[in-house]
């Protein structure tokens, strides 16, 4: 009975002793892989106006190349505005040309006037000097005459070119107003090239707010996209290692039904350390302080933001 007891009080020590083993071991030995997630940035296309969506011409989870149609909305209103911009530049441009003529006309008008001002000055400056000889050469009726002749010349000339000025200011108004159309014109036809929104670069379909025949509020959005350039890995490295993490070093990585031979580029190395998420944590890393590293996927196409990962730890840098 007593060996019983004995043999049952060893196998109960053995037992502990190898879960003891199996729960500690993992902490003894180095972790073969760095957990972490892929994170994705999406990017929200939205109208730059209210109005009827006439054609949303892509579905959730499809793939579109950069320049491809993925939404219009009905752009009425725009080409209206557009219209009446073109307009107003034709009727400013009208106004510049017929001030310009009036003012080519009035600056030949004072240079007449200045000439005949300038020969009328000349003839009362003569009648008065023979006047004031006083041989009886001219009479002051007929200087007073020279000299009130010149007055009005002088009168005339001054006339003819504050209308000259004035046709100047209205080309500069003109100017102003056409350039204030053009202005307009700019802007509704930068909006109505928005009214058919394209992908940027190449992504996914991450969601799709709206369907055609809907009404779509300004820069409320109609899709959202995934672009390849915004995807990401997010993994951490303990602090001990983080020295040889460095931007532009690449590491491999794997998840969970990808192809083999994955690799990233590093592009972010977090300048603080923080202590090991929740999310990641494991008998390997729990109660470490790590740093947040970054790094872009050579082939995003096929990762799915939120997906665990599982990356190879990289050596010392050289």
């Amino acid at each position: 009975m007593n060996a019983q007891r004995l043999i049952i009080a060893v196998l109960s020590l053995v037992a502990l002793a190898i879960a003891g083993f199996l729960l500690l071991a993992p902490r003894l030995e180095p972790a073969n892989a760095l957990s972490g997630y892929i994170e994705g940035e999406p990017l929200y296309l939205a109208p730059p106006i209210s109005g009827q969506l006439t054609n949303v011409a892509v579905a959730r989870g499809q793939r579109v190349a950069a320049g491809d149609l993925v939404f219009t909305v009905d752009a009425r209103s725009l080409t209206a505005e557009r219209d009446a911009a073109n307009g107003q530049v034709a009727q400013a441009s009208s106004a510049i040309t017929a001030a310009q003529s009036t003012l080519a006309q009035l600056i030949a008008q004072a240079a007449v006037a200045k000439a005949n001002a300038d020969e009328a000055a000349r003839e009362a400056a003569r009648a008065e000097a023979l006047y004031a000889q006083g041989h009886g050469a001219i009479a002051l009726q007929d200087a007073q005459r020279a000299q009130a002749n010149a007055e009005a010349a002088r009168a005339q000339q001054v006339a003819v070119q504050r209308q000259a000025d004035a046709a100047g200011a209205q080309i500069g108004t003109a100017a102003g107003a056409l350039g204030q159309a053009k202005g307009l014109r700019a802007d509704a036809e930068a909006k109505l090239s928005q009214a058919a929104a394209r992908a940027p670069a190449a992504a996914r379909v991450e969601d799709v707010f709206y369907q055609t025949g809907e009404w779509a509020g300004a820069n409320q959005p109609v899709v959202a996209l995934l672009p390849d350039d915004r995807v990401r890995l997010r993994f951490f490295v303990p602090e001990t290692e983080v020295a040889a993490y460095r931007i532009g070093r690449q590491v491999s990585f794997s998840c969970d039904g990808c192809p083999a031979g994955l690799v990233a580029t590093i592009n972010y190395v977090s300048p603080r350390p923080e202590f090991t998420p929740p999310v990641i944590y494991s008998l390997q890393s729990r109660d470490r302080l790590v740093f947040l590293v970054e790094a872009l996927p050579s082939n995003p196409r096929g990762l799915t933001p939120g997906q665990p990962i599982d990356v190879a730890p990289l050596g010392p840098s050289r």
